[in-house]
């Protein structure tokens, strides 16, 4: 059994020097199959924070299936409501699983840094492939299978990996439950001195 690698806590041009009491929210970033929904309660718990899973949220605020937001209103029109909720969440003690290319949209590392801290879950490819099921509910690979969904995976990844990788916490989840990753994330978040719980 290969070791597991430990979270990487990761420098930047814009250092987190934010003290252990000031409030801030704790942003899950990652491709779609990382785990965010899954992972994202189980480190509110170690924090003491509320979870928010921010596509439930758009669901919840439109009454729409986020893939029906899609097919009616674009991907343009998806972001603008994707942004209009992370507004009302930046900067409170929560935890919010943001959705796979919500930190790839214009302006958005800095808008997420500024409101809090940002852990980004980085899986390899085989694993969200495994993951992912048969993707109907998830509109950019909706119809793909085999080679063209891993193209599109791959080109998704390559794209947001610049974003991704600006996080102040890094977890390669590979390998990992839900509960181990949540452990490793809050180790790194008491570790960077940004979350006191």
């Amino acid at each position: 059994m290969r070791a597991l690698a430990q979270p990487a806590v990761r420098e930047s041009a814009t250092p987190y020097t934010q003290p252990v009491s000031v409030p801030g929210t704790v942003w899950l970033v990652g491709m779609m199959g990382a785990g965010k929904s899954s992972v994202g309660p189980a480190l509110a718990r170690r924090l003491e924070r509320r979870f928010v899973d921010l596509d439930a949220e758009i669901e919840r605020v439109t009454g729409k299936r986020i893939a029906l937001i899609f097919e009616t209103e674009g991907e343009a029109g998806f972001r603008n409501r994707e942004q209009q909720a992370i507004s009302r969440w930046a900067g409170r003690q929560v935890v919010v699983a943001l959705g796979g290319g919500a930190i790839a949209q214009p302006g958005a590392v800095a808008r997420l840094r500024a409101s809090g801290v940002v852990v980004y879950l980085r899986a390899s490819v085989a694993t969200l492939l495994a993951r992912l099921g048969d993707c109907e509910d998830r509109p950019m690979l909706r119809g793909l299978t085999g080679d063209d969904r891993l193209r599109r995976v791959s080109q998704l990844l390559d794209e947001r990996r610049h974003a991704y990788e600006s996080a102040a916490v890094t977890v390669d989840v590979d390998g990992l439950t839900p509960e181990g990753v949540a452990t490793r994330a809050a180790e790194a978040l008491k570790a960077l001195g940004v979350v006191s719980a």
